[in-house]
């Protein structure tokens, strides 16, 4: 099998029949366990931070919830680099690198833990290696663009990313499990006590080392670089100019900002409201709901266009952000948990499908606004889609960058929030008014009767 395709062409129906979908298959399939892998790594210490203090360390609130936001920050800045990076190094190559780079933050976590001297400084610095895990988004979805026809961008990127998201429950499901047993004996090194009993706490980064070894290896031999894809920084920073791009960074703000940032502060906002509940026992429900409900949002687009299902996803999501803060604890009293997780499971499915379908918007959006500008002739036609792809990638890429800002903005909304009024509603009511901007952004622009760029 070779490395590097020389010619590809997903539109072409009899290329695609004869071997394009087993490539793309295969590249799809090696591409999601290396997401699931590098979401895990980038959302581990949403799990870490609420049992530091159990083994020993002393750290104040607010500097729990800035290692829970750290991680968030540094991917989100890191994908956008990472946006370009597969067209100048390849899928394959690109692909491979940058899961083996989750050792450094994987490893790093499981010795520090085992050590609470080990300085606030450090922790700070794994918790922005894992923003390593975070930057992989970007590069993994533009890479998956370039291998599927327009008709099933809508399976292949829902899939992918929302497969992918399975990570970010699997991180706060597996952790609490690993982290009570020896699971590697005199290797994994000794536990720490705690009020619930031993805690091998090195385990919630340990576990992954393994896996992520394997998913690289398997991505070096296994994948795919096209060389059609190939392209400059400077021939992706058109995307720059393109009004659409900053348009659908907004949107995908809205989505999967609200996705990763609730995924992120789930665990500490249930501790801070309902201190009776074990935390951990329901975090990684919310995470689980999203990342499954994704594929829907890509497969319904696929159906019903993008726009159409994202306008009505955002009408949606206000709601729930009112059904959520109708259950919290007014002034420390009252709050009905069951309703609040109930309405958080809803808010969490809303804004995977919203991943899905704004996602599914950016391709057809650049191919339609290539193909209105390119010349009659086939050529010119042919070309129109070469240059949409590229661009659509970038913008996959990018935009992913800018959503992932909701992953350090959200956590640190709550505690703000906290801080100034003893609550976390004034950052739920602020992320309404966003919803409402989105709203009108997708009405407006796209799927409104005779928009601009119906998608």
């Amino acid at each position: 099998m070779a490395s590097v395709i020389a010619h590809w062409n997903p539109e072409d129906a009899s290329l695609w029949d004869r071997s394009g979908h087993s490539v793309a298959t295969r590249n799809l399939w090696l591409s999601i366990p290396a997401l699931t892998l590098a979401f895990a790594v980038w959302m581990v210490w949403s799990v870490v931070v609420v049992n530091l203090p159990n083994v020993g360390f002393k750290y104040s609130t607010n500097q729990l919830f800035w290692l829970a936001a750290l991680p968030a920050l540094c991917g989100a800045t890191l994908r956008i680099f990472y946006s370009f990076a597969v067209p100048i190094f390849g899928g394959r190559r690109w692909t491979a690198l940058s899961t083996a780079s989750l050792l450094l933050p994987a490893l790093g976590i499981g010795f520090a833990v085992q050590d609470v001297n080990t300085s606030y400084e450090v922790m700070v610095l794994l918790a922005l290696l894992c923003g390593l895990g975070g930057g992989n988004f970007a590069s993994s979805m533009a890479n998956i663009s370039f291998f599927y026809p327009k008709a099933q961008k809508g399976y292949a990127l829902g899939m992918n990313a929302g497969l992918g998201n399975l990570g970010v429950s699997l991180v706060q499901f597996v952790v609490p499990l690993v982290i009570t047993a020896g699971v590697f004996g005199a290797l994994g090194g000794e536990p720490a006590p705690s009020a619930k009993g031993p805690l091998w706490l090195q385990n919630a980064g340990f576990i992954w080392v393994p896996f992520i070894a394997l998913s690289a290896v398997a991505a070096w031999f296994g994948m795919n670089d096209l060389a059609e894809a190939k392209a400059s920084f400077a021939d992706q920073a058109v995307i720059f100019k393109r009004k659409h791009n900053w348009l659908m960074c907004w949107l995908y703000l809205g989505t999967f900002g609200s996705f990763i940032g609730y995924s992120a502060g789930f665990p500490l906002l249930i501790k801070s409201q309902f201190p009776g509940v074990n935390a951990l026992q329901y975090a990684w429900l919310g995470p689980l709901v999203g990342a499954l409900s994704r594929p829907l949002g890509g497969w319904l687009s696929d159906k019903l266009g993008g726009a159409r299902v994202t306008f009505w996803n955002f009408v949606a999501m206000a709601l729930g952000v009112l059904a959520v803060l109708h259950f919290l604890p007014q002034a420390g009293q009252g709050g009905d948990f069951m309703g609040f997780l109930v309405a958080f499971m809803a808010l969490f499915a809303f804004a995977g499908v919203g991943n899905g379908s704004t996602f599914r918007m950016i391709p057809v959006i650049f191919l339609t606004e290539r193909q209105r500008a390119a010349g009659p002739s086939p050529l010119a036609r042919e070309q129109a889609v070469k240059d949409a792809n590229k661009e659509a990638a970038a913008v996959l890429g990018f935009s992913s960058a800018i959503g992932a800002y909701g992953g350090f903005f959200i956590p640190k909304s709550y505690g703000t929030s906290i801080a100034l009024t003893g609550g976390p509603d004034g950052a739920l009511y602020a992320f309404i008014v966003f919803y409402l901007s989105c709203m009108a952004i997708t009405w407006w622009c796209y799927s409104r009767k005779n928009a601009p760029m119906p998608c």
